[in-house]
């Protein structure tokens, strides 16, 4: 008797959908390694030498063994207030710290693309959490509005109001779909392709989301009433890069890496064409605790990694030499954000819990031993601590203040300042101070204001989020530009970044939300 044919199982709609999501990650990341290799330029050929050493193999992650999870003493048969209870709650609250520290320790190595991708085109949808109204938020009440620009009587500033405020919310997808990252945005980069917008995002627990706003949703048929009815989600990749916080990103202008920092202390660059994360610093001693806050590579010296950390120090390690690594401790207190100057890297600027910012030259370091730093150029004090200090390339600082308001410095002649120049109280005084609700509280990344760096109207200008639920921008002279904002914004995008190039602007959520403007 011939044997029966087993009919196959027919595909469950969750596996389906998996396989579908995990085919679209590397389609995106294909797209997105095919854009760098475009910016890349082609090398030039060398004659083949034979390798001086070998390479460096990755250190394995250690994995302990299993233990024993909690256990009940009353069905143990542990009476209370013993001392055997007394010694087994101390071993479980052991164990608990334990735990709490494992899951925020990094990982050592180098990381593949299979290692890091999340299944799925999209984080989960759910909120987690509804952040109340933050202190002296009003959602959706325009502070500058169209009003503004009919009244504006410079003309020049008029055209480009008109034109800023023209940039209109993306409209494939709604901002409430694009779950870009699973918790809270903390950090957000635009890929320097000209060609397509694409988007990453860095959330609180360390996942990178990549968005490419290049895509519309497909058309689905609706077999009930014939009709066409769009129900797709956006394509997002997910990345498991690090296991804290990601606080900045770096994209150097070819293009085909992104370098992103963490406050698990360490800084990973992650090729776009190989799906390769590999790891270009962290403390010699693995145990060491240096969350980093900013990060900055010289368009001088692209080997060059310059850092700040919540330890109030800042740091330059060259990454061809794992053990060239120098720290200066700038303030006792976190320095929340710092920049270097675009055109003159050699100048550092740094807004700190201290209530100052802090302009400082690292062409000369002073002092020896712990005490070495770069000299101090000159330092401006305000109310209340300062979030961030951006630099532009026309020479402005840009600072955000809990004092609720936003400062502009102007250091247009910064080129020519020689090695210990020093600037006087008066020079570091703010050419423009705008008033500006910085109050984000618990639940709001802190704002801090991001300037385009290579506009292509050679315009200086920066974006900043708004607690009204907008993004604002400005210009170097303090003049408000736009209020961006649109329908189905239901929460403040508070991480707020300029394209390099293009007019065009992201802002990230508490929500892991995405929202776009072109």
């Amino acid at each position: 008797m011939a044997p029966v044919k087993k009919e196959k199982a027919e595909m469950s709609a969750f596996e389906r959908m998996r396989l579908e999501n995990m085919s679209a990650n590397q389609e995106i990341l294909k797209d997105m390694s095919d854009s760098a290799a475009k910016l890349m330029p082609k090398p030039a050929s060398r004659p083949k030498s034979k390798p001086t050493s070998a390479r460096k193999k990755a250190t394995p992650i250690k994995r302990e063994d299993a233990r024993p999870t909690r256990t009940s003493s009353r069905l143990a048969g542990v009476e209370a207030d013993s001392e055997t209870a007394k010694r087994k709650a101390e071993v479980e609250f052991e164990f608990a710290k334990e735990q709490a520290k494992a899951k925020k320790q990094r990982i050592s190595g180098d990381l593949n693309f299979s290692d890091i991708v999340v299944d799925g085109k999209n984080f989960s949808k759910d909120e987690g959490f509804l952040p109340g109204i933050m202190r002296g938020a009003k959602p959706n009440v325009r502070t500058f509005t169209e009003e503004d620009v009919k009244e504006t009587t410079d003309e020049g500033l008029k055209a480009l109001r008109e034109n800023m405020g023209g940039l209109e919310l993306y409209e494939a997808f709604e901002p409430n779909q694009i779950k870009i990252t699973p918790e809270r945005v903390y950090s957000l980069g635009f890929h320097p392709s000209q060609e397509k917008p694409l988007v990453f995002a860095g959330d609180k627990m360390g996942n990178v989301g990549i968005f490419d706003a290049s895509q519309t949703p497909p058309e689905v048929k609706d077999e009930d009433d014939e009709e066409e009815v769009d129900d797709s989600e956006p394509a997002i990749t997910a990345l498991k890069l690090h296991s804290r916080t990601i606080t900045s990103f770096v994209f150097p202008p070819d293009g085909n890496h992104v370098y992103s920092a963490s406050y698990d202390s360490s800084v990973r660059k992650f090729d776009l064409q190989k799906g390769v994360a590999v790891e270009v610093f962290a403390p010699e001693n693995p145990n060491e605790d240096l969350p980093i806050s900013s990060i900055a590579i010289p368009y001088t010296d692209p080997n060059i990694l310059i850092f700040s950390t919540l330890e109030g120090s800042v740091g330059r390690h060259d990454m061809r030499t794992p053990n060239s690594t120098e720290i200066w401790q700038l303030t006792e207190k976190k320095i929340g954000g710092f920049s270097c100057h675009p055109l003159h890297p050699h100048l550092l600027a740094t807004g700190s819990l201290d209530r100052t910012l802090k302009i400082w030259d690292l062409r000369n370091i002073k002092g020896k031993g712990d005490d070495k730093v770069p000299s101090l150029v000159g330092e401006h004090e305000s109310r209340l601590s300062i979030s961030h200090a951006s630099w532009s390339a026309g020479g402005h600082v840009a600072t955000s203040s809990y004092d609720d308001t936003i400062k502009i410095h102007s250091f247009t002649d910064a080129g020519s300042w020689k090695v210990g120049h020093d600037l006087d109280a008066d020079a570091m005084e703010p050419t423009a101070t705008i008033r500006h609700n910085n109050q984000t509280g618990r639940w709001v990344t802190i704002l801090k204001p991001q300037w385009q760096e290579r506009p292509e109207d050679g315009i200086q200008k920066f974006a900043i989020g708004n607690m009204n639920r907008f993004v604002d921008l400005f210009s170097a002279d303090g003049e408000q530009l736009a209020q961006l904002g649109g329908d189905g914004i239901t929460a403040v995008p508070a991480v707020a970044h300029f394209h390099p190039t293009k007019d065009w602007v992201a802002g990230g959520t508490a929500s892991g939300k995405l929202c776009l403007w072109m």
